[in-house]
């Protein structure tokens, strides 16, 4: 089933020439690993942020990047001894960050992952909200009542209700910023992961649909669609890799993101760099076609 999932993936994208060539696949990975380099933006210091879901993958990489740009971070997931890891990890590297078990549907952990947030910082100016499943595998007539329940509470209900818990905090601090982490797919959904991609477009409309009453709060809200990024999530798509040749043959930059990459968008987002940007979605799939 994960390989027809990934073969769904890869075709439903923009047709395209060759396939990459190992010298240029090579080039292009180098390039966007030099392009990250060692961070030297400090435009978050002071600012405390709350990312979700952010022990691995995509979540991890923004937690991670935040914190070298001075952010405080707190990171949760759903088990304790992938908080436990994470932390250690970021804490290594000298970042000021905390960590606790969070289970984002469940109104009671959200409730202390904010206060324990500003026990420990003393506020928060920033919301990176990750957190998502999929539970269903197949064509959307599959679904049930128990997955949509579950992929909608998750990726699109708890995502609005922990937006608008932190926003009192924010605007005790004068102001804020509110990141979804949506998909390529809440634009062209997939086909054997579709009500997953439909919980990605309400995204996109919430982001639209919170703008009008945070502006008056001073908190701006967007978010990034991230297309084929090399995380868990896709390993069916890249850790072989005629599966990954196959895939960046569809893409117009013609090789898989990195969570690193997406991570350098949400930092860009919650900074002042981007104080004129709000109810916006970055879309971050090497030139896929993105509309609704």
């Amino acid at each position: 089933m994960i390989r027809r999932v990934a073969t769904q993936f890869l075709t439903c994208s923009r047709p395209s020439g060759k396939l990459f060539s190992g010298a240029s696949s090579v080039k292009m990975a180098s390039t966007a690993s030099s392009a990250l380099g060692k961070y030297k933006c400090r435009r978050l210091d002071g600012k405390v942020a709350v990312v979700t879901a952010s022990t691995l993958g995509i979540g991890l990489a923004i937690a991670e990047r935040l914190g070298h740009e001075g952010a405080h971070v707190v990171i949760s997931s759903r088990k304790q001894t992938q908080v436990d890891n994470a932390v250690q990890s970021l804490q290594k590297q000298g970042l000021s960050v905390f960590g606790m078990v969070c289970h984002v549907a469940n109104k009671d952990d959200r409730k202390r992952l904010l206060e324990k947030t500003v026990d420990k910082f003393g506020g928060i100016d920033i919301l990176v909200s990750n957190a998502a499943v999929n539970p269903l595998f197949g064509p959307i007539f599959e679904a049930t009542e128990d997955s949509w329940d579950k992929i909608f509470d998750i990726n699109a209900k708890s995502a609005f209700f922990l937006s608008k818990e932190v926003v009192p905090y924010m605007e005790k601090r004068g102001g804020g910023s509110i990141v979804f982490v949506s998909s390529i797919g809440g634009y062209n959904p997939f086909e054997l992961i579709s009500l997953y991609s439909v919980s990605k477009t309400t995204l996109l409309g919430l982001v639209k649909a919170m703008v009008p009453h945070c502006l008056e709060k001073n908190i701006r809200v967007n978010a990034i669609a991230p297309g084929i990024i090399k995380t868990k999530f896709s390993a069916a798509l890249w850790k072989d890799l005629e599966n990954e040749k196959l895939a960046a043959r569809n893409i117009p930059m013609q090789r898989l993101g990195t969570p690193e990459e997406c991570a350098g968008a949400v930092a860009f987002l919650v900074s002042d760099d981007a104080s004129y940007v709000t109810g916006e979605t970055i879309v971050m799939a090497g030139g896929v076609q993105s509309r609704l």
